[in-house]
């Protein structure tokens, strides 16, 4: 596994890489200093997750999740300052698939890398049909390919994740627990929040109105469902 760390705090990408050495020593853990360099490195080094300071010099972390994003869907975890959940959103806004607040244990980190590399694995079809078809939604599953009007929609892994299980489980409410345990892991369970975030996004980079949504429907206190359409 390669995993790139872009931090201007050559202190912390030290710490991260001795957290990988010590739990899965064949790791690869290279860092950048900047946007700039860590956008060239991840073009020429593709590395298997990206770990990401929002407080980055002349650009920072937002503005390079979203460069990344523009040519690559590798699982991004991004650094931010603890309760500043403004950040917490723009982050997620922007691409990113989790976040850790600083300071941060080995464990966490660890548990956090863990889990957005697992839902990066390709999902298993859960019946012979390869693709869902609802209104203007169209999911090829076997290429992972999801269009809205025809045209191709860009999502995060979580983002394809939880449409995913959306729509094998169409018309039916997955609970919050439910998708928080299948998308990332049971150590998300109570972490609706994030989970509403990324229906956010996912809701408008499908062009469902997040303020007044008909595709994906939040069952209030509940969970949420994908409305199956003509």
């Amino acid at each position: 596994m390669k995993v790139l760390v872009i931090d201007d705090d050559p202190d912390v990408a030290q710490v991260i890489s001795l957290c990988f050495e010590m739990r899965w020593p064949q790791t690869n853990t290279i860092s950048a200093v900047d946007g700039t360099e860590g956008l060239s490195m991840v073009e020429s080094e593709s590395p298997d997750v990206i770990i990401l300071d929002v407080g980055l010099p002349e650009m920072n972390g937002f503005e390079v999740c979203r460069e990344i994003r523009r040519f690559s869907d590798i699982p991004i975890i991004m650094l931010t300052v603890r309760d500043a959940d403004t950040d917490v959103s723009r982050a997620l806004e922007t691409g990113a698939d989790d976040y850790i607040s600083k300071p941060f244990s080995h464990i966490e980190l660890l548990s956090r890398v863990q889990a957005v590399l697992r839902r990066t694995q390709k999902l298993p079809l859960s019946n012979s049909e390869g693709f869902f078809s609802s209104g203007n939604l169209r999911i090829d599953f076997d290429s992972r390919e999801v269009r809205v009007n025809g045209d191709v929609v860009k999502l995060t892994p979580t983002e394809y994740g939880l449409l995913y299980h959306l729509s094998r489980n169409a018309g039916r409410v997955l609970t919050y627990q439910a998708l928080l345990s299948k998308v990332w892991s049971e150590d998300y369970e109570y972490e609706t929040n994030l989970l509403k975030l990324h229906i956010h996004n996912l809701r408008h980079k499908l062009g469902d109105n997040p303020q007044n949504p008909v595709m994906i429907i939040n069952e209030r206190g509940v969970g949420y469902k994908l409305i199956v359409s003509e």
